[in-house]
């Protein structure tokens, strides 16, 4: 279940990644739901080996680092693009 809670998790938080950090992104809100995906997967694999355990279901704990890792790789596209 983790992969998959992760990616459901990912689409969710790239949405709330553009509320939070709205503006004018290059690929609209489909490249955004795509960063969230890899932004969750990154932030759960991170979270993971820094000890704060695999997830067993959907919680907050989850979903912060979700959205957490979906800003970090939104932030890092945004930087890229601009160059």
């Amino acid at each position: 279940m983790g992969i998959v809670t992760w990616i459901v998790f990912g689409l969710i938080a790239g949405i709330v990644a553009k509320f939070l950090m709205p503006g004018n992104d290059p690929g609209g809100l489909i490249i955004t739901c795509l960063l969230g995906i890899g932004g969750a997967v990154v932030g759960g694999f991170i979270a993971t080996q820094l000890g704060f355990g695999d997830i067993s279901g959907f919680d907050i704990r989850s979903f912060g680092i979700a959205v957490g890792g979906a800003l970090v790789l939104l932030f890092g596209f945004r930087l890229i693009k601009k160059a």
